[in-house]
């Protein structure tokens, strides 16, 4: 299979009767592509998708009515208030316990599986202590020493980042488990004493980011956004790791 990276400038190509049978897109802008003609039977889009429309249909106000309607937990992604990002934390908080209780019970090794070589559950977890070490420590808080070196940044970071974690780490999953908890509960004593008054403060942002600063209540929208999202892929590969094992 042909492989492009962000080298292979394709913007404003214009394929053809091409053969594009199970190919991957990973982390490649696809704005404004316009697909005729296409079969897309069996197709999956994983992504942010405003705008986009299918059949002359918008689709996001579609997929976003029917993800609220299976996870009522994603009222923290609209959470405008200090109240309502507490109650948004808890629901998050709850989201992630049973699928806790599930790896738990997983055979030894699972958390270090990959799919379709996406990040393993503990690599997810290591990700999500990153996220809140960034958003939340480091740019909220202002930390100097913010991030834990088992952390795992977004790919695009992983330059940046490596004077700030260990890029090589290879943590045992109780350490993972350790200081995911702990930033877990970061979040939640910070929300504690959260007013409304503060969310509009302006926070330098983490030096992997571009725009210089962020509202202090955007900082907390983005860490509550990772969690649901990564916890919707981890979900998605646990259940592909149990269908392949039964």
């Amino acid at each position: 299979m042909a492989s492009f990276t962000e080298a292979d400038d394709l913007a404003g190509a214009e394929f053809i009767g091409t053969d594009l049978q199970g190919a991957w897109f990973r982390d490649s802008d696809l704005s404004g592509v316009h697909i005729r003609g296409a079969d897309l039977t069996g197709a999956e889009v994983d992504g942010d998708i405003d705008g986009l429309r299918i059949n002359g249909v918008e689709v996001a106000p579609l997929v976003d009515a029917e993800l609220d309607r299976r996870h009522p937990e994603r009222a923290a992604l609209r959470a405008r208030d200090a109240d309502s990002m507490r109650a948004g934390w808890t629901g998050l908080e709850a989201m992630w316990a049973p699928t806790m209780e599930r790896v738990a019970a997983l055979p030894s090794g699972t958390v270090d599986v990959s799919v379709d070589g996406e990040w393993s559950f503990a690599q997810t977890l290591r990700h999500l202590v990153f996220a809140t070490d960034a958003w939340l420590g480091s740019a909220i808080l202002g930390k100097p020493d913010a991030y834990h070196p088992i952390g795992v940044p977004f790919s695009g970071w992983r330059e940046q980042a490596a004077g700030v974690v260990d890029l090589d780490a290879t943590p045992s999953y109780q350490e993972v488990l350790q200081v995911r908890t702990e930033r877990v509960g970061m979040v939640r004593d910070f929300l504690s004493t959260l007013t409304d008054e503060r969310l509009g403060e302006q926070r330098d942002s983490p030096v992997f980011v571009r725009t210089p600063q962020f509202p202090l209540g955007q900082c907390l929208w983005i860490i509550m956004n990772e969690e649901w999202h990564h916890h919707r892929y981890a979900v998605r590969d646990l259940d592909a790791i149990e269908a392949k094992a039964s």
